[in-house]
C-alpha cells in the first residue's frame, strides 16, 4: 500500500505540486490508519485468547473488517488523486480562457482601432477627391457657360447678317408658342363660359380670329426646320420668302409695314368688284320699299362720297333677304366678299363670311364696353381701321377715331339678319376714302420689297 502511493506520488510529483502535497497527507494518514488497525488487530487477539469465543466467529469476523477497511482507503486514495487531477485541469482551463479573453479582448481593441483609423482615412481620401471633382466640375461649367454667353457676339461679329436671323427667328418662335397658350385658354373660355364669345374683351377676340390661320400658315416652316438635314436647305428658304412661310410674329417692324401695305393694297382692289355686284342686283330690288333711298347711297358711292351712318341704319332691311342677303348672293359676289375681308380661300365661303361678320361686331361691342373708340391705343386704333378695310398709313389719331366710330355705330345698331350690310360696310364706308384711293392708285415705294 505505502509503494503504491510512492509510485503514485513519484508520476504526479513534477506535475501537479498541490496534488503532491495531497498525496503525502494521504500518505500519512494511510500509515497511521495502518498502524492503528494493527495495533486493533493486536489487541482483539490478546483479549479472543484472554476470554474465551468460538473460533467460527472470530475467524468469520476478521477478514471482512480488513478487507472492508483496505477497499475504502483504495477508494479515499483514487478520489483524492481524481479530485486532484479535476481541479487542476479546470485551474488551467480557467487560466487559458482568462488569457485568450484578454488576448481577445486586446485583439479586438486594437482591430477596432484599426478600423476607425482606416475609416477615416478613406473618408478624408472621399472628401479630398469630391472636393477635387467639385473644383473641375466648376471650373468647367463657368468656362463653357462664358464661353456659350460670349459665342453670339463672337458670331454676332463674324456673321451678323445670319445673327439677326436667327434672334428674328427665335424671337418669334417664342412669341408665336406664347400667342398659341393664350389662344388655347381663349377658346376654353369661349366654349365653357355661359355667354360664349361675347364673355371675351377686344385682344381676345382678336387674337381668337387671327391664330388659327397663322397657325396653319406657319406649320409648313417649323416642321421642315426640324427636319433632320431637310431642315439647312428649308431655312434659309424660308427668311427668303417670309411673307409666303412665317407670320408676323417671324417680322421685323420694316417687314411688318411692308406687308401690311401689301395685303391692304390687295384686299381695296377688290372693292370695284364689290361696288359693281352692287349696282347689278340694284333693279331686282324695285318693289322694295328702300329702293329709293339704297340707290342714292350707291350714287353717293359712284360720285365720291360716303352715306352718313343713320342712312345705313334706315336702309339695313334691304340686306336682310333677297339677292343681297347671304343665302342669295351670287358665287361671284361671294368671292369678292372672301378677298376683300382678306379670308383665306376655302369651299365654305359663306360659313366663313358668316364668321368673320359675327367675330368683329363681337369686337365692336367690346370697344363700347371698354370705354369707346378713344379710350384705344394708337396701335390698336390702326390695327382696329387695317382690320375693317381702311388703310391707316399717315392717318392721324382723330381722322381714326371718327372712322371708326361711324363702323362701330351702325355695326351695334344691327341684328343677325342684317350681317351682309356688315360685310359691306368697308364699301359703304371706305371705298372713295383718299387714303384708299391713294393706295390703290399709286405706286408704293415699298411694292418690291413686300414682293
Amino acid at each position: 500500500m505505502a509503494l503504491a502511493l510512492r509510485v503514485a506520488c513519484s508520476t504526479w510529483r513534477i506535475k501537479w505540486p498541490q496534488e503532491h502535497r495531497c498525496l503525502q497527507q494521504l500518505k500519512h494518514s494511510s500509515v497511521v490508519i495502518a498502524q492503528q488497525s494493527h495495533y486493533t488487530t493486536n489487541a482483539s487477539q490478546q483479549q479472543q485468547q484472554s476470554k474465551p469465543q468460538p473460533t467460527e466467529a472470530i475467524a468469520a469476523a476478521t477478514p471482512p473488517q480488513i478487507k472492508r477497511n483496505v477497499a475504502s482507503e483504495i477508494t479515499s486514495v483514487g478520489k483524492a488523486i481524481y479530485e486532484a487531477r479535476w481541479d487542476a485541469k479546470q485551474t488551467a482551463k480557467q487560466q487559458q480562457s482568462a488569457g485568450s479573453m484578454s488576448t481577445s479582448t486586446e485583439q479586438q481593441t486594437g482591430g477596432d482601432h484599426d478600423k476607425d483609423k482606416k475609416k477615416d482615412n478613406m473618408e478624408v481620401l472621399r472628401s479630398k477627391r469630391e472636393q477635387m471633382r467639385d473644383n473641375m466640375q466648376d471650373y468647367i461649367f463657368t468656362r463653357y457657360f462664358n464661353y456659350v454667353k460670349n459665342y453670339d457676339k463672337v458670331l454676332e461679329k463674324n456673321f451678323p447678317k445670319a445673327m439677326q436671323l436667327y434672334r428674328v427667328f427665335f424671337d418669334g418662335v417664342k412669341d408665336f408658342f406664347a400667342d398659341m397658350k393664350r389662344f388655347l385658354k381663349i377658346a376654353r373660355i369661349a366654349n365653357d363660359a355661359p355667354q360664349g364669345i361675347r364673355a371675351l374683351n377686344r385682344q381676345e377676340l382678336e387674337l381668337y380670329m387671327q391664330m388659327p390661320r397663322d397657325m396653319m400658315k406657319v406649320a409648313p416652316a417649323l416642321i421642315g426646320c426640324s427636319l433632320p438635314m431637310v431642315g439647312y436647305a428649308f431655312f434659309p428658304l424660308v427668311f427668303w420668302y417670309p411673307r409666303t412661310f412665317l407670320t408676323s410674329h417671324f417680322w421685323t417692324e420694316q417687314q411688318r409695314n411692308d406687308f401690311q401695305s401689301y395685303y391692304m393694297k390687295r384686299r381695296l382692289q377688290c372693292n370695284k368688284s364689290v361696288f359693281r355686284c352692287l349696282q347689278a342686283k340694284l333693279k331686282s330690288l324695285k318693289m322694295h320699299h328702300k329702293h329709293a333711298e339704297f340707290e342714292s347711297i350707291l350714287g353717293q358711292l359712284g360720285s365720291g362720297t360716303h352715306p352718313t351712318a343713320d342712312a345705313l341704319i334706315a336702309v339695313k332691311d334691304i340686306f336682310a333677304e333677297g339677292p343681297y342677303s347671304l343665302l342669295g348672293m351670287s358665287r361671284k359676289h361671294i368671292k369678292c366678299l372672301v378677298k376683300m375681308h382678306g379670308l383665306p380661300n376655302s369651299l365654305f365661303k359663306r360659313h366663313r363670311l358668316h364668321e368673320h361678320a359675327f367675330l368683329v361686331h363681337y369686337m365692336d361691342l367690346a370697344i363700347n364696353r371698354e370705354g369707346g373708340v378713344h379710350n384705344l391705343r394708337t396701335d390698336a386704333m390702326r390695327y382696329c381701321c387695317y382690320l375693317r378695310g381702311l388703310n391707316p398709313d399717315n392717318l392721324s389719331r382723330e381722322e381714326m377715331i371718327e372712322w371708326l366710330r361711324n363702323w362701330v355705330k351702325v355695326s351695334t345698331s344691327i341684328q343677325g339678319e342684317h350681317i351682309t350690310l356688315f360685310l359691306h360696310l368697308p364699301i359703304l364706308l371706305g371705298y372713295n376714302h383718299p387714303r384708299n384711293w391713294k393706295t390703290i392708285y399709286c405706286k408704293s415705294t415699298t411694292e418690291g420689297a413686300a414682293s
